[in-house]
C-alpha cells in the first residue's frame, strides 16, 4: 500500500516569466509561461483551450510527443495531461513511469518550478471497505492485477519526490474520476461504463464521472493559483448502480456469480465479444467515489452533473474500442461464414430437390 505524502494546499502569485518560444500563443509583456505537454486528445486540447482564456499566462502547446526543447525558452510550469493517457500507452507499450521520467527531464530542462499532473482516482483502488467519499488522505490501493493503476500511483511519487528534492518547488496533482465526453471518451472510460450493473444478489456501487471540461477547469485554477497538493476532481455525490443501468438502455441480462462472471468477462474479452478487461472488474464492483471538498476549497465548481456527463460520453458502443485491423479480421471472418453457409443451403437445397425430382418420377412408373 502507497500512503501519499499530503502538503497543505496553498496558492500565491508567481514571478512573471519573460522569454521567446517558438511553438506558443504568446503575448508581449511580463507573464509566466505554461508548457502543456501530452495534449494529444480531446482532453487534452480541452485545456490548452482553458489555459489559453487565462490572462495571467502565455501557453506552449508541445507539437507531438517529442521532448521539451531548450528553444522553447525557460517556463515555470509544466503542465502533463498525457501521463494517464491509457489510450496511446497501450498502443506503444510504455508504461506510465517512463512518462513520468519524461515528464520531470522536460521540468528540469524548462527550468520549471511547478508542475500540473493529470493523474486518475483510480490510484485509491476499488475495495469492499473503501470510505465513502475517499478523501485526498486516503490509503492508495490500485488493483494489483491493473498493471495501469498501479503505475500511476508509482508516478505520483516520482513527481513528489522532484518537489522534494529543491525547496520551493509546487506540483498539483489532480486525480478526476471517470472522464467522459462526446468527443473524446477514452477506451478505458467506455469500459468501465460498459462493466457496471452485472452483480449478482448485491447492490452495484455508486458511480462517478466527470466531464472534460470540468476537469480542464480544474487544471486551469491549478496553475492560475499555483496551487500544491493533491486534489480529486469529481462532480457532487455519485449516481447509484441502478440509475446508471436505466441511463444506460441496456436490455436485461440475467447478473452472473463474481466467479463465474469473471470466467466468462475474460473469455469474451479475449474475443474481443466483451466491453471490459479482467484488470477493471473491481471499479466495476466495489466503491471508489471520491470527495471533492479540497478543490472546492479552491473555487473550483463542477458545471456538469454526473448523468449528464454519463449521458454525454456513452454514447458509442463497447466494440468502438476495437481496433480498425481487428474489426476487419472480425468483418472477413463473418464473410467466409456467410459463404460457407450460403454454399451449404445451396447444396443442402439442391440435394432436397433432386431426392424430390426422383421420387416424382418413381411414383409415375407403371
Amino acid at each position: 500500500m502507497l500512503r501519499p505524502r499530503m502538503r497543505q494546499a496553498t496558492s500565491t502569485g508567481s514571478t512573471p516569466v519573460t522569454s521567446p518560444g517558438v511553438a506558443a500563443s504568446t503575448l508581449s509583456g511580463t507573464r509566466r509561461r505554461v508548457y502543456v505537454r501530452g495534449a494529444r486528445g480531446g482532453l487534452g486540447w480541452c485545456v490548452a483551450d482553458h489555459l489559453r482564456e487565462l490572462d495571467s499566462v502565455d501557453v506552449i502547446v508541445a507539437s507531438g510527443d517529442a521532448p521539451a526543447e531548450p528553444a522553447s525558452g525557460p517556463c515555470d510550469t509544466v503542465v502533463d495531461v498525457g501521463l494517464a493517457d491509457h489510450d496511446l500507452l497501450g498502443r506503444r507499450g510504455e508504461s506510465v513511469t517512463e512518462g513520468a521520467a519524461e515528464l520531470l527531464a522536460d521540468a528540469h530542462l524548462l527550468g520549471a518550478d511547478s508542475l500540473v499532473v493529470v493523474s486518475s482516482a483510480m490510484v485509491y483502488g476499488a475495495i469492499a471497505n473503501n470510505p465513502i467519499p475517499l478523501t485526498e488522505e486516503a490509503v492508495l490501493r490500485p488493483d494489483p492485477t491493473f498493471v495501469y493503476a498501479r503505475q500511476l500511483a508509482s508516478a505520483e511519487a516520482l513527481v513528489e519526490e522532484w518537489r522534494a528534492a529543491r525547496p520551493g518547488r509546487r506540483t498539483a496533482v489532480l486525480r478526476p474520476a471517470i472522464p467522459l465526453a462526446a468527443d473524446g471518451t477514452s477506451s478505458l472510460a467506455r469500459a468501465l461504463t460498459a462493466g457496471l450493473g452485472h452483480r449478482f444478489g448485491e447492490a452495484d456501487p455508486g458511480a462517478q464521472f466527470v466531464h472534460h471540461d470540468d476537469v480542464a477547469a480544474a487544471v486551469a485554477l491549478a496553475v492560475e493559483r499555483r496551487l500544491d497538493g493533491i486534489y480529486n476532481v469529481a462532480p457532487d455525490g455519485s449516481i447509484p448502480g441502478d440509475r446508471v443501468r436505466a441511463l444506460s438502455g441496456r436490455r436485461f441480462r440475467l447478473p452472473l456469480p463474481d466467479a463465474i462472471a469473471d470466467l466468462v468477462g475474460s473469455l469474451r474479452w479475449r474475443f474481443q465479444r466483451g466491453p471490459i478487461p479482467p484488470g477493471l472488474r473491481s471499479y466495476t464492483r466495489f466503491p471508489w467515489t471520491i470527495a471533492n471538498d479540497k478543490l472546492r476549497a479552491e473555487g473550483w465548481r463542477p458545471t456538469v452533473s454526473n448523468e449528464q456527463a454519463y449521458v454525454e460520453g456513452t454514447e458509442s458502443k463497447w466494440y468502438s474500442m476495437i481496433t480498425p485491423k481487428r474489426r476487419q479480421e472480425l468483418a472477413l471472418g463473418g464473410m467466409i461464414g456467410a459463404v460457407v453457409v450460403g454454399v451449404v443451403a445451396a447444396a443442402l437445397t439442391g440435394r432436397w430437390w433432386w431426392r424430390r425430382r426422383a421420387r416424382r418420377r418413381t411414383s409415375n412408373l407403371p
